[in-house]
């Protein structure tokens, strides 16, 4: 196919676009147990125990189970325990194609799995009044191997899901859904047409309504679904017990909030990705990182930054991560790009865990896919606009204000272009600090070396050459398009064209003949080179 820029691609050659949350995995805990101190007043001040130690939590583990087994002999549900390295979901989608509704409802437990796993629990050990000597029993927190149960289910709405239940107090629960599912259950009682794709959607006879149902599961709808099942399944707590407020609580473990986009043929896709992965094998660096996920990194902030680029077969997939987040783009089926930021620690964000957040966190997630394509579109097949390079690279005086030109190729102006990239697609402007923190470190000085003085100098020379402009009645900045534009062409000009073209040019040098062939040779490199960064003419 003609060669097109990435943003061409994305504009002519995609059939359908959709967003959503898709896989979400849930944690159902009991807000009042998190503590010994809480775990103390349960047992003494609401089952009025003389005396508080793990030994009370035998009969209530023993009953819960008990009810489990009578559950599914009752409703004629099958208990399968999980074998040690086998795949839960593979178990479920197998018997899920041999399940059998009963009456109208489309819904109901498919089996009941079990498996030995960790878990955080409360034990008692004796500790001794060192007045008195006398030993009383204190508890703690800690880590036991007890069964976990299970309940893999078809919801009508929800389609399938499961609610994972441990065996021994609190009992804590694990919910996990999936948003695509959902949407699927909802155009099929609408009878809209749409055809499905593993985990997305193909097509669809009405995107605006399917877009609407993916937009509308919210935390409302997740929380009537678990209490839905709360009700039908075992209950760990007694009526009394939940109506003292012991009731659960849902917080996020982990989300998945995707990008899908059709492509019309597979070759379009697959150009997509050679360019794509060609141009931005740096983007798990921290300042690009802190581009698509619009949270500030340094030196000082904790966990990994990388890229990687994983080859299956012939299909290769793009992994940004960030902190306890990640970013995947790859194809699905080889027809749709799936671009999907997995949030696996909300903290990462300064937002909390609660369910209550997600709409929130979904605006971060969201945003993320929608850096990392804006940044995809913008650095391929950049262009300057004609006069640009010279006005930068001159003095100039705007308002009476005279401000040094900003020489192309010294590393000072060099590391302030950098920075403005780094920036530019920010969700708000930048402050002083900011920039001076990204710079700083590519110039490979300190913020002692890196003063606020030659930051100041440094703004008021981008500033003046119409690189940034000044939020009114603020200190803070934002990145120009023409700037954007400048900074990302000359940043690519200087690292991929005139850095790799230094050893040519030195090999010509010695043969300075208009037409001797080491020139020639250096225009034709120096003609690869630019064409193969992306550079328009």
């Amino acid at each position: 196919m003609v060669s097109q820029s990435v943003a061409e691609l994305l504009k002519d050659h995609v059939t359908l676009t959709v967003e959503g949350i898709d896989r979400m995995y849930l944690n159902a805990y009991q807000p009042l147990l998190q503590t010994p101190g809480g775990v103390v007043h349960f047992f003494k001040e609401h089952q009025k125990k003389p005396v508080v130690s793990s030994v009370l939590m035998g009969p209530m583990t023993e009953a819960f189970v008990r009810s489990i087994h009578e559950y599914a002999k009752a409703h004629g549900v099958e208990m399968v325990r999980f074998e040690k390295g086998e795949r839960k979901d593979d178990v479920f989608l197998e018997r899920l194609k041999k399940f059998e509704f009963a009456g109208e409802e489309r819904e109901g437990v498919v089996f009941i799995g079990v498996a030995q796993e960790k878990f955080a629990a409360f034990r008692t050990r004796k500790k001794r009044n060192p007045e008195t000597g006398t030993t009383y029993p204190w508890l703690y927190r800690s880590t036991v191997m007890c069964n976990q149960y299970y309940f893999y289910l078809v919801d009508r709405d929800f389609g399938p899901l499961f609610i994972k239940f441990s065996s021994y107090f609190p009992y804590t629960a694990r919910v996990c859904i999936n948003g695509y599912e959902y949407a699927k259950r909802q155009l099929e009682k609408a009878g809209v047409p749409h055809e499905p794709l593993d985990n997305g959607f193909f097509s669809c006879s009405d995107p605006r309504r399917l877009q609407r149902i993916l937009d509308a599961l919210d935390e409302q709808k997740i929380r009537r679904l678990f209490e839905k099942w709360l009700r039908r399944l075992p209950h760990p707590f007694s009526a009394k017990d939940q109506a003292a407020g012991y009731r659960y609580e849902l917080s996020m473990l982990q989300t998945e909030f995707s990008l899908t986009q059709v492509f019309d043929r597979p070759l379009a896709g697959r150009y997509f990705f050679e360019e794509v992965i060609r141009d931005h094998l740096d983007l798990g660096r921290p300042e690009q990182v802190s581009l698509i996920f619009n949270r500030r990194v340094t030196k000082r902030t904790p966990g990994t930054f990388r890229t990687r680029v994983i080859t299956q077969g012939v299909i290769p997939s793009l992994h940004v991560r960030y902190k306890n987040t990640k970013v995947k783009q790859y194809f699905k089926e080889g027809r749709a790009l799936r671009t999907e930021t997995t949030i696996n620690n909300t903290w990462d964000f300064g937002i909390g865990r609660r369910l209550k957040n997600l709409p929130e966190l979904r605006k971060i997630g969201f945003a993320a896919n929608r850096r990392l394509l804006d940044v995809q579109r913008i650095s391929h097949g950049v262009s300057l606009e004609e006069g640009s390079f010279d006005r930068l690279i001159r003095p100039t005086e705007v308002a009476g204000q005279r401000t040094p030109a900003m020489r192309f190729g010294d590393p000072r102006v060099m590391a302030l272009l950098t920075a403005l990239c780094h920036l530019a697609l920010l969700a708000r402007p930048f402050a002083h600090r900011a920039l001076r923190e990204a710079v700083a470190p590519l110039l490979a000085q300190d913020l002692s070396t890196y003063t606020s003085g030659r930051m100041t100098y440094d703004l008021r020379r981008l500033r003046l050459h119409g690189l940034i402009q000044r939020i009114p009645r603020t200190h803070t900045y934002l990145v120009t398009d023409s700037g954007l534009r400048t900074a990302l062409f000359l940043t690519k000009l200087y690292s991929r064209v005139l850095r790799p073209g230094s050893a040519p040019q030195a090999s010509a040098s010695r043969d300075a003949s208009p037409h001797s062939p080491g020139l020639q040779r250096l225009h034709a490199a120096l003609d690869r080179l630019i064409s193969d960064a992306r550079i328009a003419a």
